[in-house]
């Protein structure tokens, strides 16, 4: 595979996640804290795929990897609201798990791809 294919690969799947990000928030409760938590994640949790698009379009290396350090950070932030949630109760780690899951592959790749 070369760095073109990876590329529209890995902006395809942040995009899927994305969407499986916002289909898990919506089963948030609708209290004033489960609503403060749905925005967080979502807007994380979403940024990962718009900040990875934008890191392909990058000006220079530099650019690209500063937007790839945004990537690795809006998949963490995202971890910890999923944790949040599992520690709440509002959501079952069975329910959360594949979305975890997911979303630590993806730090792993930024991470990996941050440091070539």
């Amino acid at each position: 595979m070369d760095n073109l294919e990876f590329s529209k690969g890995l902006e395809k799947r942040t995009r899927k996640f994305a969407v499986r990000i916002i289909r898990l928030s919506t089963s948030l409760p609708d209290s004033p804290e489960g609503v403060v938590v749905r925005n967080q994640i979502t807007k994380s949790g979403t940024s990962v795929g718009a900040n990875y698009r934008e890191a392909n379009r990058a000006r220079s290396k530099a650019d690209f990897r500063n937007k790839i350090k945004i990537c690795m950070s809006e998949a963490s932030e995202t971890q910890y609201w999923l944790e949040i949630i599992v520690e709440t109760e509002w959501l079952s780690w069975e329910k959360v798990k594949p979305v975890q899951n997911e979303c630590s592959e993806l730090l792993a790749l930024f991470t990996t791809i941050s440091r070539k």
